[in-house]
């Protein structure tokens, strides 16, 4: 039968380790694959490419549409940009599937019974990586959720679940706090789920969330969360489980999709042969059922989990109350190896049916644009003073005709009119003129911002204020 080529990534640290571990057992368990191999991480970024991957290595992605990719080590300092992310965007690779599975008693862990998968929204949130320093004292990160990229996620997520048997969606937000970015994300799920009635459907807000994926895992099925969450969350439940190392991930889009494990280079132990390559041979069992040969994926899982049965267990997770034999990296995968054909005894067998056809998510369509209007401008500015009523002063003249000072906050926190005095305060400021006509017009704010600047006032960023259909597109803040 034909080998699917593929595009491998020996990356940095202990991941040339794992890696060949990896590939050893991928063709001793007869994959059919034609790895390419191409280089990224470290090397690339010290050769001047500030996302770590060079344009050949775009070349090979683009013909396979499949990454298998072992961790890599970003250089310290400024200036160099996530490969991970870099990868996922420039991709589309919008969809990011944790499995956790907990493995007691042969991986100590206090839940026994955790099986749970997190898709988390891959894009989007503050992963947009959009910061700014804007004063002395004050950066600010931008957390961007879109419509768009909302409905494809939900839907994946949804449609994950449905296809595997599934029973349950959970979706983490903070809505309670960020009501316009996560309130979308929540509204869209609510929406979304309606089509879906044989699933159950929750909603948690991420402090809680996580306390209770922490305490109790197993009453979890599918968790759903925008990136940020979903990132943080899939770290607490595969460590819950026993282990960060023993995690693999998927990240799908359309075309393409990357697999890799979900630790990162671990430069520490780089070398020294003790590094499990078991979270990256999760990545690339879930590979396999990606490209059409779940068989393959389920000989090696069980082979794996026959192993871990059998107590032949690398360092980090080595129990003496369980583990019969301390492993390397290499004998580790030796052991798998042998026991390819072999199913466990106490845990239960892999079994993987074939993958979902695609596209899994319906094509994106657009809702008709709502009625937008301009009623206002938040204005912040870099200024050194600590009382606001002095701010205050100085702006209210310049507002104009059309626009009216209505409050100023610092760092969010109302402080004009009305404010207290207790309320701590740095250089950063924030003046929200609001229209006092029938309509605010483009040329008010700019001409507002002509003052501003003739007034000597460091103007750092402008929102304009929109209504969409009416309702307010903005924070209201304190007292508005």
């Amino acid at each position: 039968m034909s080998k699917t080529p593929i595009t491998v990534a020996y990356g940095d640290g202990i991941g040339p380790e794992i890696m060949e571990a990896v590939l050893k057992i991928l063709d001793a368990a007869e994959a059919r694959i034609a790895p390419e191999v191409i280089e990224i991480g470290e090397s690339v970024y010290l050769r001047g490419h500030t996302s770590g991957i060079e344009e050949s290595a775009w070349e090979s992605l683009r013909r396979t549409k499949v990454f298998l990719k072992a961790p890599i080590t970003t250089p310290q300092g400024g200036g160099y940009k996530s490969l991970n992310v870099t990868v996922r965007k420039t991709l589309g690779l919008y969809a990011n599937v944790r499995p956790v599975q907990s493995y007691e008693p042969f991986v100590t862990t206090k839940h026994k019974s955790i099986d749970l998968v997190i898709v988390r929204e891959n894009e989007e949130d503050l992963y947009a990586g959009i910061e700014h320093q804007q004063t002395d004292e004050v950066v600010q990160c931008l957390k961007l959720i879109s419509r768009p990229g909302t409905e494809r996620i939900v839907r994946y997520a949804f449609e994950f679940a449905r296809r595997n048997g599934r029973r349950k969606i959970t979706c983490i937000t903070k809505d309670n706090i960020m009501k316009l970015t996560d309130g979308l994300f929540h509204r869209v799920f609510d929406e979304v789920g309606q089509e879906y009635p044989e699933l159950q459907k929750e909603h948690m807000i991420v402090d809680i969330g996580a306390a209770r994926l922490a305490e109790m895992p197993e009453r979890f099925d599918v968790i759903l969360a925008p990136n940020l969450y979903g990132d943080i969350l899939s770290d607490i439940a595969a460590e819950v489980a026993g282990s960060v190392g023993l995690a693999g991930s998927a990240n799908v889009g359309d075309e393409v999709a990357m697999f890799e494990a979900v630790h990162g280079s671990a430069p520490d132990i780089a070398g020294k042969g003790i590094a499990n390559p078991s979270g990256l041979l999760q990545g690339a069992i879930l590979m396999l059922v990606h490209i059409g040969q779940p068989e393959v994926a389920a000989r090696i899982k069980n082979a794996w989990l026959k192993t871990l049965e059998d107590g032949i267990h690398t360092p980090d997770i080595y129990d003496e109350r369980v583990s019969e034999k301390k492993v390397g990296t290499q004998e580790f995968a030796q052991a798998v190896i042998e026991r390819l054909g072999q199913e466990p005894d106490r845990l239960r067998p892999a079994r993987f049916g074939k993958p979902s056809p695609k596209p899994m998510v319906p094509k994106l369509e657009r809702k008709t644009p709502a009625q937008k209007e301009l009623v206002g401008v938040d204005v912040f500015f870099n200024w050194r003073g600590q009382k606001p009523e002095e701010l205050a002063a100085m702006l209210e003249p310049l507002a104009g005709q059309n626009l009216e000072l209505v409050m100023i906050t610092n760092r969010g926190v109302k402080v004009w009119p009305g404010g207290f005095p207790e309320t701590f305060r740095t250089d950063h400021w924030r003046g929200r003129f609001m229209g006092q006509g029938p309509e605010v017009r483009h040329s008010d704010v700019v001409a507002l911002l002509g003052r501003l600047a003739e007034a000597g006032l460091d103007f750092i960023k402008t929102e304009h204020l929109y209504t969409f259909d009416g309702k307010p597109g903005y924070s209201l803040g304190q007292g508005q």
